[in-house]
């Protein structure tokens, strides 16, 4: 049995390097479709998305039309769910970078901004202003918590229809991450986008392949090619 997952003491550089195999493994050349596609078909597991998207990412982080385009075979719910999942894993890295940085007492970070936009905090009773980096955070566990929540979401292979809403919502909130670390931390985001390609596959994601956000609430300027 073949496990694909990250062994403890895994080295960064091999994190998520891991070969899906097959009994015979000289059939995947023979396999038509997609890498992600190929994976799929040969996973077993009910972590398969998850462990699919991730080995695609390992492959090469900036093909992201290979990593974000709907494999043939896979549901649509589940597909958007394992990469919202997986961006918020990723995000995390993000975050650890802005937080020396993204300060209280900074004028651009003592409330949720992204250029002249301002955002309220959902994490409350009531929404209410909160500090850039307490934002941030508390939209991230509020992501992370809802994806992983066993009431919305309680199985890896199949989302209940009245949970679909839910994408659309977390896309938004986790946006304005991005876009404020976009508008008030440049150089943070530019090195962290060069070396993951993060933004460009959410923005991928929630724009082309599905559309969870609408285009007027995009306020990163359009600055680099897609690459599709």
């Amino acid at each position: 049995m073949v496990i694909n997952r990250n062994k403890k003491g895994t080295r960064l550089e091999e994190w998520n390097a891991w070969q899906l195999k097959t009994v015979d493994t000289d059939s995947d050349d023979k396999l038509d479709g997609s890498l992600a596609e190929k994976l799929i078909r040969r996973a077993e597991s009910s972590l398969a998305v998850q462990t699919v998207i991730q080995h695609v990412v390992a492959v090469d982080n900036s093909d992201i039309e290979a990593i974000v385009r709907l494999p043939e075979g896979v549901d649509p719910a589940v597909w958007q769910c394992e990469h919202l999942r997986q961006l918020c894993l990723q995000l995390n890295q993000l975050v650890a970078l802005l937080i020396p940085e993204c300060l209280p007492s900074n004028e651009d970070c003592r409330e949720m901004k992204a250029g002249e936009w301002q955002y309220l905090c959902a994490a409350h009773v009531s929404p209410q202003p909160c500090s850039a980096i307490d934002y941030i955070i508390h939209t991230l566990d509020g992501a992370t918590a809802l994806l992983n929540s066993s009431k919305f979401f309680p199985s890896r292979a199949t989302v209940p229809m009245s949970s679909h809403k839910h994408f659309s919502s977390i896309a938004r909130r986790l946006y304005r991450i991005f876009a404020h670390a976009w508008f008030h931390h440049r150089e943070i985001f530019d090195d962290f986008e060069n070396e993951t390609c993060l933004y460009k596959r959410f923005l991928f994601l929630s724009t082309i392949e599905f559309q969870l956000i609408p285009e007027k609430l995009i306020t990163i300027p359009q600055v680099f090619d897609m690459g599709v």
